[in-house]
């Protein structure tokens, strides 16, 4: 999918344009991810970092993925809401989550990953196959 999408945090400080081609896009049962969005799992896509614009601020703090490697998570230093993540295991991509779009909508996932971790409160969804790790 290649389109222009938009998108920010909840108070405007921080606008980003991703222009390029979407890797993929999926949602993220790991504990690392709920902590991050404060719900039971995130739905992201990647894009290449190049592609990606950001107008604003973006503070990142650094964490353990569930599967060891350091991760860094984006977020307005004005109204704390999250945007980003990103992996040292793939340091030309960005994830962005859905949530921050201009239009959410546009949003579908293609699989997920860690299902092991999804909390009995929000499970997987059912039509999404876990994607190889």
């Amino acid at each position: 999918m290649t389109k222009q999408l938009t998108g920010g945090c909840a108070c405007g400080a921080l606008r980003y344009k991703a222009d390029g081609e979407i890797e993929f896009s999926f949602n993220c049962h790991c504990r690392k991810c709920q902590r991050s969005t404060g719900a039971g799992h995130s739905s992201a896509f990647a894009v290449d970092t190049a592609e990606v614009e950001f107008h604003g601020e973006v503070r990142e703090y650094k964490c353990q993925s569930d599967n060891g490697a350091s991760t860094y998570s984006g977020f307005c230093h004005t109204c704390g809401s999250p945007l980003t993540s990103r992996t040292e295991r793939f340091p030309n991509r960005i994830y962005i989550h859905a949530a921050t779009l201009d239009d959410p909508s546009l949003f579908t996932p293609s699989f997920t990953i860690f299902e092991e971790a999804a909390q009995p409160w929000d499970p997987p969804m059912k039509n999404l196959q876990t994607a190889p790790r």
